[in-house]
């Protein structure tokens, strides 16, 4: 458990500052803007109380907002993050099929559910981030598109990120 806690707390750190220091400068015309930070809530082990990973969520999402002048918009869509990562694990896995403390990466689970994970997920949490951050339905198509670009922009970091730190042992 203590290298499970210690590897999370490095991948919090990590994700953070390459989200501040390298993704929040990336962009294409402010349509698609990655957030691959997101990965720290998704990569948090199966079992973990439901308490703790809503505290973990808000903990990413304020310290990201605290880098991006935001004022709560990342913490509210990671806490919707979070709620949607629990009825998708909830509706997806067998109470039987994971263990407490397996994390859902490439390695533990197969390519199909971790992919539909990552990209249901990020789509609830970009339609979550972006309405919140208009709060209008002004402009509602380049919303839609800025969601949908970001989207499949974060959903490939994020696949980058898995495959680059796949272990075929693990499963």
């Amino acid at each position: 458990m203590a290298k499970v806690l210690t590897f999370n707390i490095i991948r919090f750190f990590v994700l953070v500052a390459l989200q501040v220091f390298l993704f929040k400068n990336m962009g294409y015309y402010n349509l698609a803007t990655p957030f691959p930070y997101i990965l720290f809530v998704l990569l948090l082990p199966v079992g973990v109380p439901n308490f703790i990973l809503y505290a973990f969520a808000f903990l990413t999402g304020i310290t990201v907002d605290g880098f991006y002048d935001t004022l709560g918009v990342n913490a509210a869509a990671c806490v919707a993050l979070a709620w949607g990562r629990i009825l998708f694990i909830r509706v997806t896995l067998q109470s039987d099929q994971h263990e407490n403390y397996m994390t859902p990466a490439l390695g533990t689970v197969p390519f199909r559910w971790f992919f539909l994970y990552v990209f249901v997920l990020t789509l609830f949490h970009h339609s979550v981030l972006f309405m919140l951050e208009t709060f209008t339905f002004h402009q509602f198509q380049y919303t839609i598109t800025r969601i949908l670009l970001s989207c499949i922009f974060t959903v490939v970091i994020i696949l980058l990120f898995s495959l680059l730190f796949y272990r075929k042992k693990q499963r």
